[in-house]
């Protein structure tokens, strides 16, 4: 589930979004109101529901060979997502749907980007999309999904090591 050229992304759990409003999100460290969405890199960050903490890490231009091998794994790809046995139910269950919005108003947010906002109103292109089985969306992708009992261990070595990573809702990880 990627967006087409001139379309953003904007995952949720919600199948009845008319329109989206600029807003500050609770969890958010921006004070400015935004609409939130994700282009074609970082949308399977999103392939989770939305209460799931997953600890994300993949190569980039200064990883190093010894720690792609040591945390991605000989023989896996060049990205690894990692949840926690508590959620793999949520991960089956989940009905995730996809809004296709018009990448116009969108300008990409932070060092490197990870999301692209809008400060007006959105109106999706048209109703959400099923977004389907969360698994077969890794497994196409090229992304290994790893199940752990604890994020914060992975966590701490994906952070300290030349790996780029992501973090969502790490708040919610078993302490």
């Amino acid at each position: 589930m990627r967006p087409a050229a001139g379309e953003v992304l904007h995952f949720s759990e919600d199948p009845a979004i008319d329109r989206f409003e600029p807003h500050v999100a609770p969890t958010s460290r921006q004070s400015e109101p935004y609409v939130w969405a994700v282009g074609h890199d970082r949308c399977p960050d999103y392939w989770f529901p939305r209460a799931c903490p997953r600890a994300m890490a993949w190569t980039g231009p200064r990883t190093t060979e010894h720690d792609k091998l040591r945390i991605l794994g000989a023989g896996c790809g060049p990205r690894v997502h990692a949840v926690e046995y508590a959620w793999l139910k949520a991960i089956m269950d989940v009905r995730l749907y996809a809004y296709r919005l018009p990448a116009g108003t969108f300008e990409p947010i932070g060092d490197p980007p990870h999301a692209m906002v809008s400060t007006v109103p959105v109106t999706p292109l048209g109703p959400p999309e099923q977004v389907g089985d969360l698994f077969e969306l890794h497994e196409e992708a090229g992304i290994q999904l790893r199940v752990l009992d604890n994020l914060w261990p992975f966590w701490n070595e994906v952070t300290a090591s030349t790996l780029e990573f992501s973090g969502i809702r790490m708040r919610n990880a078993r302490r």
